[in-house]
């Protein structure tokens, strides 16, 4: 089957080509914020809306007029031109589905891009080619790579993006592969139930930790922000402090997602054997922004990363030939005792051992509760 794969990785750049990244990511923020005019002028004189492909031709009749067009690719402003068409299909989608009672947020209608909140990126599509060592990009030209062989080399790449983040730049690249139908898992089937002590508790008796990647520099996080807010703003100073409070973020963000991705990997098990790797993993369908609700754990909730994890377990078992069921997120895994099913209503958070009042039987509560949704395949 043919299947479309994205790589990250952090370039290793010199003085000029960051100018140049930084020039791209402006151009395709130009493009957006001008398309979001034209669009809106538009509308309010009663005209047909233009396309991206309308958009990139009145761009390209003012480049005889500004000169700093021709520094940059023209990819930087047909995708972002084409990010903006995305962007308003979206709203409308939402707002179709507000009227029909299917959707209860906002509607996301698109705001212009200001580069204070972020750098932004910029995309590219045609001849690019991925050497050991290096990517070769439009107009960039041979950009290298902090690590060697980890993007690859004999597959068609569709795109690539450049971005930055905390200083440092990364380039995503979308490559199309042909794969071969991956091998039906033959293992025993495992529930997984997600907590705020431990991250996963397995039914097979494993147990993965929380890194609490948040709570562990939070004391940190706001000395660096109080020391920001305290700057002068447009001073060196401020600059220099907004860029060590984005390092933090960001180094927070990276340890959360290292974590993630070796728990999912470690259960999906994709390079094992046909009869070790899980037949079906059962994970609770939770009601994430329902839980983000409550005040006194809310904080605790978004620092696991708990869609992050199911988002995860569902890419990677496609690929592992591991079949996924989400139970029902108004199963009670946790007030079922797995040997008798008798239902203990009024658990509360603060038990963390399951005491069965029928049967007698002892347990820690996440294992009880991954005990019980393997039961549910």
């Amino acid at each position: 089957m043919q299947v479309s794969r994205g790589y990250r990785v952090e370039l290793d750049l010199n003085n000029a080509q960051v100018t140049a990244c930084r020039k791209h990511a402006g151009a395709a923020r130009w493009a957006y914020n001008y398309g979001l005019r034209r669009k809106q002028e538009a509308y309010k004189a009663g005209e047909k809306t233009p396309t991206a492909i309308d958009l990139h031709r009145e761009i390209n009749a003012l480049k005889t007029s500004t000169p700093w067009m021709y520094e940059v690719s023209k990819c930087a402003f047909q995708e972002g031109l084409r990010d903006l068409d995305e962007a308003f299909k979206h709203f409308f989608r939402k707002c179709r589905l507000k009227k029909e009672g299917k959707w209860n947020g906002k509607c996301g209608y698109p705001k212009l891009k200001n580069k204070k909140k972020a750098i932004g990126s910029a995309r590219f599509t045609g001849t690019m080619k991925v050497y050991p060592d290096a990517i070769q990009l439009p107009r960039l030209g041979l950009l290298r790579l902090k690590e060697r062989d980890s993007l690859p080399m004999n597959e068609k790449v569709k795109s690539a993006t450049i971005s930055e983040k905390a200083g440092r730049w990364y380039v995503s690249i979308v490559v199309q592969t042909e794969q071969a139908e991956p091998a039906e898992a033959t293992g025993p089937v495992i529930g997984v139930d997600l907590g705020l002590k431990m991250l996963a508790v397995v039914s097979d008796g494993r147990t993965f930790a929380n890194p609490k990647a948040l709570r562990k520099k939070l004391k940190a996080l706001k000395r660096a922000s109080r020391r920001h807010s305290r700057t002068k703003k447009g001073s060196k100073n401020r600059e220099k402090a907004k860029h060590r409070l984005a390092r933090l973020y960001a180094r927070i963000a990276n340890v959360r997602q290292d974590a993630l991705h070796n728990v999912t990997s470690a259960l999906v098990a994709k390079t094992k054997p046909d009869a070790e790797r899980p037949s079906m993993i059962v994970l609770e369908d939770l009601n994430i922004s329902g839980m983000l609700k409550n005040r006194k754990l809310a904080r605790a909730i978004a620092d696991v990363g708990m869609h992050e994890f199911k988002r995860q377990v569902l890419y990677k078992a496609a690929f592992a030939g591991v079949q996924v069921k989400l139970a029902s997120r108004w199963e009670p895994s946790s007030k079922t005792c797995h040997a008798c099913g008798w239902v203990k209503e009024d658990l509360t958070l603060a038990t963390r051992v399951f005491v069965c009042e029928d049967c007698g039987m002892v347990m820690d509560r996440d294992l009880n509760a991954a005990y019980n949704l393997a039961a549910l395949a």
